[in-house]
């Protein structure tokens, strides 16, 4: 195969790149990522990448950088809340860069919005420095105590806990990274000082804001943490019951945690005194968890090279294992093997094609991806050309049972038991030099564990491990183990052209069906040449199994008529809660930002001189 690979859509099919600017050794600069990174598990695992795979996957994103004038770009934020995306303002006319502008973003969706993300959480970021056109994937994403069992989620007979017992239990919190990851962004490619960016947050803390609707929905909704001692502690409204929408809230305790993370820096909440308070927190009952000072002390964020691979002609990059990045990344393969481009949203077959492509996808992303650090992900087999064939030709006139996983690697698996929720936030931050952050991070559930500390919200990131570690006799590549981190389906994007120019940016939550709601807009704005607004619009469906579900009623009766000729059904009820946000970026600086309607976020450009 060499150093070109033949673009497969039908839209390019006579295309060719030229890939011999971007094999720059990359199995060797992924060694050094993951040394940094202090995950010398993973090296035998990535020692066996075929050259194939440094191709495919990560070196298309490190172009070099292009003698050009530099072109000053429109400066914006797309979030989840109007606070969050003012803070992220307010930074950037401030001086700050999108490094900067992303721990603000942060440090007020953790007050605004702490159902879904919040410094006791985690996180991926993808960053664009466009000054290099160098893309760099950092991993917050939370570790297992050194303690921590296979069998920590079944319960005294061998079963697994019901997902209510196993969330709100002292287990369910592994160390968190998100703001030690935002500090390694800031301390490569920030402008401010760390302790101005937290400043809007500390004042919205202290003054107090005005609730909004979606935290006030989920404070009085029936999932178990809301009903919880610290939620109801932190979120009660004037009468002592829960906050309503429109009521002012302050929180003085996430304003002292936030002005002990100013001054002390990203590892505040990693050392004592916040170390301490969450460590004994989660010791406390039902089932307490065995999180110790060592295993605060050992965390490091991951820091090094994203995965990429083309879709139609442009180079779609995501983070590494343990993101499922991998797997949006098969997904558009596959579909870069059918005529999809050439249809439209208003085409039956296209979401045919969609759906039948999404299973394939989750029927191996659930076998085989996990951390790389633990277990060997077999990346370049998932990712091979000739795999993808073999897995787009299963693709047939109509719907049939659930597929079963191929076989990328010669890797025996247990079929995965891994439930996931949807308590997670996106957001976008572009600056003037059109530097981007993209960075998808959660408390995993709604309100994390239900357990609070310092007057943010702890994660029960560790119920996204599967709790059976054995099924079948075959080991379970997303099993439980101590310093191990958990599969996420967190895959922030960041889109590039075949010269490295950043063309778009864009994420969402929602659980496992993320890896859908991402590949819909990415197949809606480069396939199907929709605005990222159009794109994002889209009605949402997600395929996995036997299971149909979506915006039925968002599709029109032509579609619903042409699926269901196909025999497939499109059940209401799940996979309408994405939270999209994104921006592309036009040759002459304009940023053409959007938000996802579906939730409370809002995209806005800095206001120019």
């Amino acid at each position: 195969m060499g150093t070109r690979i033949l673009l497969s859509s039908a839209v390019a099919n006579t295309q060719v790149l030229d890939w011999q600017r971007t094999t720059m050794k990359i199995t060797h600069r992924m060694l050094q990522s993951v040394a940094a990174a202090g995950r010398l598990k993973a090296i035998p695992a990535i020692r066996r990448l075929l050259p194939l795979a440094a191709i495919w996957l990560a070196a298309c994103a490190q172009l070099p950088a292009q003698l050009e004038a530099p072109v000053l770009h429109e400066a914006g934020v797309a979030a989840a809340n109007p606070m969050a995306v003012d803070a992220g303002l307010e930074i950037l006319a401030a001086g700050g860069n999108a490094a900067d502008a992303a721990v603000a973003v942060q440090s007020m969706l953790g007050l605004v919005e702490p159902q879904s993300s919040g410094l006791g959480g985690g996180g991926f970021l993808l960053y664009f420095d466009a000054a290099t056109k160098r893309i760099t994937a950092f991993d917050g994403r939370e570790t297992a105590p050194a303690a921590a069992s296979p069998g920590m989620f079944l319960d005294e007979n061998g079963a697994p806990l019901s997902y209510r017992d196993a969330v709100l239990s002292g287990r369910s919190t592994g160390v968190p990274g998100a703001i030690a990851m935002l500090g390694a962004v800031h301390a490569r490619h920030g402008a401010l000082s760390w302790q101005r960016l937290f400043e809007p947050a500390i004042l919205a803390a202290e003054s107090g804001f005005p609730v909004p609707q979606r935290l006030a929905r989920f404070a009085n909704s029936n999932f178990p943490q809301a009903a919880e001692p610290d939620v109801r502690a932190l979120f009660s409204g004037n009468d002592g019951g829960p906050v309503q929408a429109g009521e002012r809230l302050t929180n003085a305790v996430y304003a002292a945690t936030l002005r002990q993370v100013a001054t002390r820096g990203p590892r505040a909440l990693l050392e004592p005194p916040i170390s301490d308070a969450i460590i004994a927190r989660t010791h406390g009952e039902p089932r307490p968890g065995t999180l110790s000072a060592r295993d605060f002390t050992a965390y490091q964020p991951g820091i090094g090279d994203p995965l990429c691979g083309p879709f139609l002609v442009y180079v779609v990059c995501v983070p590494p294992p343990p993101s499922s990045g991998v797997s949006l990344l098969q997904l558009l393969a596959i579909l870069d093997r059918t005529d999809i481009a050439l249809r439209g949203p208003g085409d039956p077959q296209a979401w045919f094609l969609f759906a039948e492509a999404s299973r394939l996808m989750y029927a191996d992303r659930d076998r085989y991806v996990a951390d790389p650090a633990f277990i060997d992900v077999p990346v370049a087999g998932l990712l091979d050309p000739d795999y993808i064939a073999l897995r787009a030709s299963l693709i047939g006139a109509t719907a049939g049972p659930a597929p079963a996983p191929g076989s990328p690697a010669p890797i025996q698996r247990g079929t995965d038991a891994t439930i996931e929720a949807t308590g997670t936030s996106h957001f976008i931050v572009v600056d003037a030099a059109g530097n981007v952050a993209s960075m998808t991070t959660t408390v995993e559930s709604l309100f994390g564990s239900g357990r609070a500390v310092g007057g943010f919200m702890l994660n029960n990131q560790l119920t996204d491990f599967s709790y059976r570690p054995v099924i079948d006799g075959l080991p379970v590549a997303n099993a439980v183990a101590g310093g191990k981190r958990p599969r996420s389906s967190m895959a922030p994007v960041i889109v590039l052209d075949r010269e490295g120019n950043l063309v778009a940016a864009l994420g969402s939550p929602g659980g496992t069906a993320i890896l859908g709601y991402n590949a819909k807009t990415l197949v809606g704005l480069l396939g199907w040449k929709l605005t990222l607004q159009q794109a994002i619009d889209l009605p949402n469906m997600i395929a996995r199994g036997d299971e149909f579900f979506g915006e039925a009623s968002k599709l029109s009766p032509k579609v619903v008529a042409g699926l269901a000729t196909r025999g497939i059904t499109i059940k209401p009820g799940r996979g309408e809660e994405s939270g999209l946000h994104g921006v592309v970026l036009h040759a002459d600086g304009h940023s053409e930002g959007a938000a996802d309607p579906r939730r409370e976020g809002v995209w806005k450009t800095l206001p120019s001189e």
